[in-house]
C-alpha cells in the first residue's frame, strides 16, 4: 500500500470535507470543525475551538441533556449513536441581519479510537433536516384536515333525516347511511347484498326495476315513488331520487341517492281524493301543493349544496353561520349569512324563540325537533314571509366537546295551508258553488 505524502495538511483536508463535522475531545471540548459546519452554525471557528460544546453552542436545557446522554452513550459503548430529532435555533450575527432561525437537526456521534482501542475523539455529524421536518409537519396537517373533512362529511351523512345511499358506476350499492339500516332493520353487509325486489311491494316492483335499469343504461337521474317493506313488515311509500356523479372526463364515477318517507303525505292525498266528487278540485290542488313541497326535498343533485332541504351549520356558542346550502340561502336572497351569528344575520328572529332553542341544544346536547313551527322573516323585496317549518337542531362535537349545531329544515307552509283549508272544508262543508281554497 502506498504511503500518503507527508506534505498533506490533514487539518486543512478535514476542514474542507463536503459536509458539516464537529470534532470533540472525549470530554466534549471543541477541537475543530469543518468549513461547512462554520457556515451552518453561523459561529466563527475561533470563537468555538477550545471551549466546551455547550458553552460554544448554548441550547435549551432539554437539548443539552439529550446531547450529553448521546456523548455518554458513545463513551460507554464506543459505538456510533444517532439522536432523535433535535431543535436547535441559530442566532444570526448582526452583520447578517440578526434574529433567530428555527432549525431542526439529526445528530450522529461517531467514536474515533486510537491504536489501543481507546476513545480519542468524538466526531459529531449534524444534518440540517429543517426542510424535511417542515414538509412532514405540513403533510401531517394536510392529513389531519383531510381526516376532519371526512369525519365531518360522515357525520352529516349519518345525521341527515333522509335515507342516503351510493352505488358504484355499474349500479352495485356500496354505502347506506344509518337511516337506511334503521328503516330496514338490516346490517350494512346485508344491505349491500339485498335483493330489492324482495322488499318492494309486488304492485310497484316492475316499474321500479324497469325505471332504474333505464336510468342506469342512459346515465340519467332516476326518480320514483314506490312502497318498500319496513323492518316491522309495513309497506311504506318512499320517494327516491338517484343522480350520477361524473369525473372530469364525463365518465360516471358513482351514483348518489336519497329517499324520503312520504307515507303520511300519500295517505292525506288519498283521503282528499276519496272525500267526494265535489272535493275533487280541492284534492287536486292539495296534491299539487304536496308535490311542490316534496320537490324541495327530492332534488339531490348533490348531497349538500344542491340538497332540497334547508341545511346549515352554526359554529360555536355564538351560532355563527359556517355552511349554508343553496336552498337555505335562496330563502334569504340578497342577505349575507356566512360568517355572521344568526341574530346578526336575521335580527327579526330575535323574538321568535330561535336563540333560546339553539342555546338549549348546545347546552344539553338534546336534539330538538320542531314540527310546523311558524316563523316570520324579511325578504329581499322588503315583504315579510310568514311560513311554517319542520326542522331539527342537532349538536355536533369535535374532540369530545360541543362545536356547533347542524340545522336541517323543510318549508312546509304549503302543506299547512292545504291542511288548514281541508279542515275548514270538513268543518263548514263545501260552498254552494263547489269547494275553493280562495
Amino acid at each position: 500500500m502506498a504511503d500518503f505524502p507527508a506534505s498533506i495538511d490533514y487539518q486543512d483536508l478535514f476542514r474542507s470535507l463536503p459536509g458539516s463535522y464537529l470534532l470533540l475531545a472525549p470530554d466534549g471540548t471543541v477541537l475543530d470543525n469543518s468549513n461547512d459546519h462554520v457556515t451552518v452554525s453561523l459561529l466563527p471557528r475561533a470563537q468555538a475551538v477550545g471551549r466546551d460544546i455547550f458553552d460554544a453552542y448554548p441550547s435549551a436545557p432539554e437539548s443539552q441533556r439529550d446531547l450529553a446522554a448521546s456523548h455518554e452513550q458513545v463513551r460507554r459503548t464506543l459505538r456510533p449513536d444517532t439522536m432523535p430529532l433535535l431543535r436547535y435555533d441559530l442566532e444570526r450575527p448582526a452583520e447578517l441581519g440578526g434574529g433567530t432561525e428555527e432549525r431542526y437537526w439529526r445528530l450522529t456521534h461517531y467514536p474515533i479510537l486510537d491504536a489501543a482501542g481507546q476513545l480519542q475523539f468524538i466526531l459529531q455529524m449534524p444534518q440540517d433536516v429543517t426542510a424535511e421536518h417542515r414538509a412532514a409537519e405540513q403533510a401531517a396537517q394536510a392529513q389531519q384536515a383531510l381526516d376532519e373533512a371526512q369525519q365531518r362529511t360522515q357525520f352529516i351523512l349519518e345525521s341527515l333525516p333522509v335515507l342516503v345511499w351510493t352505488n358504484r358506476p355499474d349500479g352495485t350499492p356500496d354505502y347506506f347511511n344509518q337511516r337506511w339500516l334503521d328503516f330496514t332493520g338490516k346490517t350494512l353487509a346485508e344491505m349491500k347484498d339485498i335483493d330489492w325486489a324482495d322488499l318492494t311491494h309486488p304492485d310497484d316492483r316492475p316499474g321500479m326495476l324497469q325505471g332504474w335499469q333505464q336510468a342506469l343504461a342512459a346515465g340519467t337521474p332516476f326518480q320514483y315513488e314506490y312502497r318498500l317493506r319496513r323492518h316491522d313488515g309495513q309497506y311504506r311509500w318512499l320517494l327516491i331520487r338517484a343522480s350520477p356523479r361524473r369525473d372530469a372526463a364525463g365518465r360516471i364515477s358513482m351514483w348518489v341517492g336519497a329517499a324520503n318517507d312520504i307515507h303520511e303525505q300519500r295517505q292525506m292525498v288519498q283521503e282528499l281524493l276519496q272525500a267526494n266528487e265535489q272535493q275533487a278540485a280541492l284534492s287536486d290542488q292539495a296534491y299539487q301543493l304536496y308535490q311542490k313541497a316534496e320537490n324541495q326535498r327530492e332534488t339531490y343533485e348533490s348531497l349538500f349544496m344542491q340538497a332540497p332541504a334547508l341545511i346549515c351549520i352554526l359554529r360555536g356558542p355564538a351560532f355563527r353561520y359556517e355552511f349554508v346550502n343553496t336552498a337555505y340561502q335562496q330563502l334569504f336572497q340578497g342577505r349575507q349569512l356566512t360568517g355572521l351569528p344568526v341574530l346578526e344575520a336575521l335580527p327579526e328572529l330575535r323574538n321568535q324563540g330561535i336563540q333560546e332553542l339553539l342555546e338549549n341544544v348546545y347546552r344539553t346536547g338534546e336534539t330538538f325537533h320542531g314540527n310546523e313551527v311558524p316563523l316570520q322573516f324579511q325578504q329581499a323585496d322588503g315583504s315579510v314571509y310568514d311560513g311554517y317549518f319542520n326542522f331539527s337542531y342537532q349538536l355536533f362535537q369535535e374532540n369530545d366537546r360541543p362545536a356547533g349545531i347542524m340545522v336541517f329544515a323543510f318549508d312546509v307552509t304549503d302543506f299547512v295551508r292545504a291542511r288548514q283549508a281541508l279542515e275548514q272544508l270538513r268543518e263548514n262543508g263545501p260552498a254552494p258553488d263547489g269547494p275553493s281554497l280562495v
